[in-house]
C-alpha cells in the first residue's frame, strides 16, 4: 500500500514539473533532415487557412515540420496569433517571416519602418506587444527578421541603407528585436538568420556574414536557393547555385545548424525540366555533401508577374513534377518529429 501511494505521489510530482515546463528552442534533428513548406499562402503571403495547408498535405502526402508565411507590417506591427493557431492545429511549427515594410514596393528604402527607427525605439511598444502575444501563444515559433538582406530588392537591404553602414545598422536592428523578445520572456521563439544564396551587389561589405548579429542572437542560419523564378530567365541547376553559397554559409557560424529556408523553380519547359531540377536539388541535399544542412523548405506557390507571365513554383505544376516531389519528400531521411529544448 505504501509503495502504491509513493508511486502516485511521484507521478503527481512529475505532472507538476512537466506543467511548469515551457517550450524553448527548435533543435536540429539528431539524424536526418527536417522538411517544412510555404504552402501557397496567396498573393500577400499571409493567407493562412486550414484549406491551404491541407491541400499541400493531400497532394504531397507529407506533413511539414514547419509552415512558413509572411508577417508584413502594412497595417501595423501585430503578432499573427490566428495564423499561428491554424498552423499549430496541424502539429506544425509556425515559421514567421517578419517583414518590416509599409508596402509592396521593392528596390528602395522604406522610411516608415527604416532600420534606424527600429534601433532608436520608435516601435518598441508595438514590438513588446508582439512579444507578449508570442509568449501567450505558448507553443514553439520559428521567426526570422527581414530576410535576404544581402539582395537588392527588400527595403532593409544594405544597398538601400548606406552599404557597409547599412549592414551594421541591420545587425543593430536585428539585435534590438531579439533583445525585446527576450526581455518579455518570449522564450518559445527560435531565431533564424536568413540570407540569399547570391549577394547583389557583389561587394566586400555585402557578404553572407556581413549582416550576422552573432551566435548570441541567432539559433539557425537559413538560405534562399532558387533556380529560375520567371519564365524565360536563365536556367541554373540547384547545385550550381548552392555549392559555392554553402561554403560561404558555413563561415557565418561554426556552431549554428544550417537550413535551406526557401528553394524552388518555375515551370518553364523552354528553360529546363522542373522535375529534374527538383530531383537534382533533393539528391544534392541527401548526398551527404552538405552535412550541416538540417532542414529544407520548398516555396510551393504561384504568382503573377507585372508583364502578365505566371511564375508557377507549385509542386503540382505538372504530374511529373508532383511525382518527383512526392517520391523525394517522403523519403525516410526527412523527419516529421521535432526536437525542442524546454525551460522552467
Amino acid at each position: 500500500m505504501k509503495v502504491k501511494i509513493l508511486l502516485i505521489i511521484i507521478s503527481l510530482l512529475a505532472v507538476c514539473i512537466h506543467a511548469q515546463e515551457k517550450y524553448g528552442k527548435f533543435l536540429p534533428p539528431v539524424t536526418g533532415i527536417y522538411a517544412g513548406v510555404f504552402p501557397d499562402m496567396g498573393s500577400t503571403e499571409d493567407s493562412v487557412t486550414k484549406e491551404r495547408i491541407k491541400d499541400y498535405i493531400d497532394i504531397s502526402g507529407h506533413n511539414p515540420v514547419w509552415v512558413c508565411f509572411s508577417n508584413n507590417w502594412f497595417k501595423g506591427i501585430k503578432f499573427p496569433m490566428n495564423n499561428c493557431k491554424v498552423i499549430a492545429s496541424f502539429n506544425s511549427v509556425p515559421y514567421i517571416r517578419i517583414m518590416p515594410r509599409n508596402d509592396w514596393i521593392t528596390g528602395r528604402k522604406d522610411y516608415i519602418y527604416a532600420l534606424e527607427r527600429i534601433v532608436d525605439g520608435t516601435y518598441d511598444d508595438d514590438l513588446i506587444k508582439w512579444a507578449d502575444d508570442a509568449k501567450k501563444f505558448g507553443k514553439p515559433v520559428l521567426a526570422e527578421f527581414a530576410p535576404e538582406m544581402n539582395g537588392n530588392w527588400f527595403p532593409w537591404s544594405g544597398v538601400f541603407n548606406g552599404g557597409k553602414k547599412g549592414a551594421e545598422l541591420y545587425k543593430d536592428a536585428h539585435r534590438h528585436i531579439v533583445e525585446i523578445m527576450r526581455d518579455e520572456d518570449a522564450d518559445n521563439i527560435t531565431w533564424m538568420y536568413h540570407v540569399n544564396a547570391v549577394s547583389d551587389p557583389l561587394k566586400d561589405w555585402n557578404t553572407l556574414k556581413s549582416y550576422y548579429p552573432g551566435d548570441d542572437y541567432i539559433d539557425w542560419i537559413g538560405m534562399s536557393v532558387y533556380g529560375s523564378q520567371k519564365p524565360g530567365w536563365h536556367w541554373d541547376k540547384f547545385s550550381d547555385v548552392f555549392t559555392p553559397a554553402y561554403r560561404e554559409m558555413e563561415k557565418i557560424s561554426s556552431k549554428r545548424p544550417l537550413a535551406i529556408a526557401e528553394f524552388g523553380v518555375v515551370e518553364d519547359p523552354n528553360g529546363g525540366s522542373k522535375a529534374e531540377w527538383i530531383r537534382e536539388a533533393f539528391d544534392a541535399v541527401m548526398s551527404g555533401r552538405f552535412p550541416r544542412i538540417k532542414a529544407i523548405s520548398y516555396w510551393h506557390s504561384s504568382f503573377d508577374n507585372e508583364d502578365g507571365s505566371i511564375s508557377n513554383m507549385r509542386i503540382d505544376s505538372s504530374p511529373e513534377v508532383l511525382q518527383a516531389y512526392k517520391d523525394l519528400i517522403n523519403s525516410a531521411v526527412f523527419k516529421t518529429s521535432v526536437r525542442f529544448s524546454f525551460t522552467k
